[in-house]
């Protein structure tokens, strides 16, 4: 996946320390009730589409532009689903990085699906009930995506020592 230009120029600084940073996933369904996914240039898993929002750039703003980035298709941002902090990860060039992710439910508007960039290899519209196989992250998002309303998830409370 692309490191954004901000990214790099933190790292310059940073070095590999870890990095919180926000995440935003789209789950976006067309008028048929399937719901859009890429198959990933870096895994070849299929997945949801998500991305970085740029400084500045509201959650919805970077849900609409990344769907469009990755697939052509025009969305429009309906609730937010849930907001989780994930689990750190470490990159292969050994950067770290912790996200909070905002997955939004989004509703499509137009365009045609398509590979539109270099991050995926293929994209589609999948029956929720034909689904490919999915790893448990994007199952989770388009499970809780699939009620059109309804209070957005946060994960449990845990208890901290420090409190």
């Amino acid at each position: 996946m692309a490191t954004p230009d901000f990214i790099r120029a933190i790292r310059a600084d940073a070095g590999q320390q870890l990095l919180w940073l926000p995440g935003v996933t789209a789950i976006v369904f067309d008028d048929d009730g399937r719901v859009l996914l890429g198959r990933r240039s870096d895994n070849g898993r299929w997945s949801v589409i998500g991305g970085i929002p740029e400084p500045g750039e509201q959650p919805a703003e970077c849900a609409v532009r990344e769907v469009y980035e990755e697939t052509a298709v025009h969305c429009v941002p309906e609730r937010v689903v849930l907001v989780q902090a994930l689990e750190p990860v470490t990159y292969d060039n050994g950067d770290n990085c912790q996200y909070m992710d905002i997955t939004l439910r989004c509703r499509a508007v137009g365009g045609e699906a398509k590979v539109n960039d270099d991050e995926s290899l293929e994209v589609g519209w999948f029956d929720v009930d034909a689904l490919p196989r999915l790893h448990e992250f994007s199952l989770f998002r388009i499970k809780q995506a699939m009620a059109a309303e309804g209070p957005a998830w946060f994960a449990p409370h845990t208890q901290d020592s420090r409190a």
